[in-house]
């Protein structure tokens, strides 16, 4: 009943906005928990690689905080509390979606790395990599901060929040299109601080929006959250696991061309 009642008082263009504007507040917010890093190192500011591993790490913690807060605030001033959270330990159905997702989020970045190697279309780095640079330390730590801090954090903010506020005005699907479109959004300032041209930008944008597809997929067919955060985290560890691989061994320097590109486009593109 109540859903029915909102979705007479939302249309479709003020779900939009509202959506849009908890991302803006998720981006603003993290701006602000991330000052305490700069303060810590300000080689942040001018030399990301050159700062400590402590302070590359609460910087990239923190951004993660300020989504989950901007979660929290949209919550307290919605009167929804945490009840509204759909976080509950998976039945067998949604294990079985954990894999599903997994598997699926592999299969098309897999496809994605084939067609950028055989249109040979350039692909921007993830501002990320300039905080872990060829440090393979920091790509343990990072895969720590993907388990705790990033997948739980873009997964509460724009699937619980975001994309359930969706469902106000647009049909499931509908909704996880919408959500997944702006998560790719959300990137853009990652990826074009490091791109010399719109095509080398759009290129991780759209695998960014297809991986976000998968994970709104997940939740909405399961209403949990831990399903996408499991399915994100996982995923996201296996291309720090690949990185990390890739820098302790020189993979990038021995291996083929082609093998060489799906390394680059898994381990070079977090979500």
């Amino acid at each position: 009943m109540e859903t029915s009642q909102r979705r007479r008082e939302d249309g479709p263009l003020r779900s939009v906005l509202v959506a849009a504007g908890l991302t803006i507040l998720g981006l603003l917010v993290a701006n602000f928990t991330t000052l305490p890093a700069f303060l810590l190192d300000p080689a942040l500011l001018e030399s990301p690689a050159d700062a400590s591993r402590a302070a590359r790490s609460v910087l990239l913690i923190l951004n993660f905080v300020g989504f989950a807060l901007a979660g929290a605030i949209y919550l307290a001033a919605t009167d929804h509390g945490w009840a509204y959270v759909d976080l509950r330990m998976p039945s067998k159905r949604g294990w079985k979606y954990v894999g599903i997702g997994i598997v699926a989020i592999l299969a098309f970045y897999f496809l994605v790395s084939i067609v950028v190697s055989t249109l040979s279309l350039p692909s921007s780095e993830n501002q990320v990599m300039s905080y872990i640079d060829d440090d393979p330390t920091m790509v343990l730590i990072m895969i720590a901060i993907v388990f705790f801090f990033n997948a739980p954090a873009e997964e509460f903010l724009f699937r619980n929040i975001v994309q359930k506020r969706l469902y106000a005005a647009f049909s499931r699907l509908q909704a996880v299109v919408i959500a997944s479109v702006i998560f790719g959004l959300v990137h853009f300032p990652s990826y074009a601080l490091l791109s010399d041209s719109m095509l080398a930008t759009a290129v991780p944008l759209a695998t960014v929006t297809g991986g976000a597809l998968v994970f709104g997929y997940l939740y909405a067919k399961t209403d949990n959250l831990l399903v996408p955060i499991v399915s994100h985290a996982t995923f996201n560890a296996f291309q720090f696991g690949l990185l990390y691989l890739a820098l302790e061994y020189d993979l990038f320097e021995e291996a083929q061309p082609t093998a060489d590109a799906v390394v680059d486009a898994l381990a070079a593109v977090p979500l």
